[in-house]
């Protein structure tokens, strides 16, 4: 048995474990990790490196920052002020809390620290107005993801470039990207996020939360109120931290070291006590996040990327209708991005992507945003970004909701992307 086999085993194996939720999640998803060191699918060096990945440590760090900051009177003032431009109206509250959202999104690439700095808010909106977090976490997680770097500001206006680099390295530079290029393919699907995230996510979100939700209470608070001075230091830490967050290119600094930065602050000025701290942070999403970047990184060091790209391309080769062929392209990398990292999904298929069009002799451009779109919107899974895993502790969502939630928003943004960009773009 080949070691690609078994390392589907193990994915399969791991994958109904948290769809019948016998064993804690965060636990699946450390024994998947033991597996797959011990058949070799993956390098015991590589699996305990990733108990440090980056990524991990921004997430436990901007749930301490997120508490530090629920832990002030300024969410409470914000989330007021919010729900009484609401009146009441859930659709009001969300249509307000998306925009934000979308823009903060546009300045701050990563889509964990936009749902990090949001989630609070929203949970206190949600405590006032007597609403579950589980109706409205999910959409706001959508949103923090799919419509990452849509528009040419930040870290948008870069978009083009890394797709040209693609053109350039695969030597098919008959065709450039413009700067609006990605923003003109994927706006109509930023639309689309909106209306669904505004008026029909809530619908289909869980009305009480599916597990305990172990991150960022939105209990009312029985603890004394913080004093002047630390109430300050609340704000100007939170404050400090987003705005470091969103300016993190010009200043040079990692965003994993400000959001720590951040989380350490608020122990240090008394915003948090230590104990406050460490009971902020879920420590059963951080191991599932380990598990998850386990998994991924096993079937890519078993091929299960390249060769599933190699049957994508012999298959594309066949086809003739553009639209079918950039189904294909979106589906496939978007599915396959639920189990490995977004980055490594990219790395793969935009390559194949190009070398498939250049073969047809066709205009590639579309096809590659299709890709780049496709895995910038992964969101059905606790293994797809780290986003997720963060949401799924502040909604109180298991896999099985978390999927069912998604399927939805899933075809909204495969047909809106496909049928525009194919259209855009056209191949021939």
């Amino acid at each position: 048995m080949s070691q690609l086999t078994i390392c589907l085993i193990i994915c399969i194996l791991t994958a109904i474990s948290y769809v019948v939720a016998k064993i804690p999640m965060g636990t699946t998803a450390l024994l998947s990790m033991i597996a797959f060191v011990l058949t070799g699918c993956l390098d015991a060096s590589t699996a305990a490196a990733y108990f440090g990945n980056t990524n991990g440590i921004m997430m436990l760090s901007m749930l301490v920052v997120a508490a530090g900051f629920n832990r002030t009177q300024f969410v409470k003032k914000c989330s007021s002020s919010v729900n009484k431009i609401a009146k009441g109206s859930l659709t009001r509250m969300m249509f307000g809390y998306i925009l934000v959202t979308i823009l903060l999104a546009q300045f701050i690439q990563s889509s964990l620290v936009v749902f990090g700095i949001m989630a609070p808010m929203l949970m206190a909106s949600c405590e006032d107005m007597d609403i579950s977090p589980s109706k409205v976490m999910f959409p706001l997680a959508i949103a923090s993801i799919a419509t990452i770097s849509v528009l040419p500001l930040g870290s948008g206006a870069t978009q083009f470039a890394e797709l040209n680099g693609y053109l350039e390295a695969n030597a098919y530079t008959e065709y450039i990207v413009g700067l609006t290029d990605p923003m003109k393919a994927r706006l109509p699907m930023l639309i689309a996020v909106i209306l669904y995230c505004v008026f029909l996510s809530t619908k289909f979100s869980p009305k009480k939360p599916v597990i305990e939700i172990a991150a960022i209470q939105t209990k009312k608070d029985t603890k004394e109120a913080l004093s002047p001075i630390k109430e300050k230091c609340g704000y100007i830490i939170f404050i400090l931290v987003t705005l470091a967050l969103i300016f993190q290119s010009k200043l040079g600094v990692p965003t994993w070291v400000i959001c720590f930065t951040g989380a350490v602050a608020m122990v240090l000025t008394g915003v948090l006590s230590e104990k406050e701290a460490i009971s902020s942070i879920n420590w059963s999403m951080g191991f599932l996040f380990v598990g998850s970047l386990a998994m991924g990184g096993a079937l890519t060091q078993t091929g299960a990327g390249e060769a599933v790209g190699a049957v994508l391309a012999n298959v594309a080769g066949k086809i003739n209708n553009p639209y079918l062929i950039g189904f294909i392209f979106f589906i496939v990398p978007f599915l396959l991005t639920q189990i490995m990292m977004n980055r490594t999904v990219m790395l793969i298929f935009i390559p194949i992507a190009i070398l498939a069009c250049k073969s047809l002799n066709a205009n590639p451009i579309g096809i590659i945003i299709l890709v780049q779109s496709a895995c910038l919107s992964s969101f059905m899974t606790p293994m797809a970004t780290p986003a997720v895993p963060m949401c799924m502790a502040a909604g109180g969502y298991d896999l099985k909701s978390m999927i069912k939630q998604s399927i939805l928003p899933a075809v909204i943004l495969c047909v809106v992307s496909v049928g525009w960009i194919m259209t855009a773009f056209p191949m021939f």
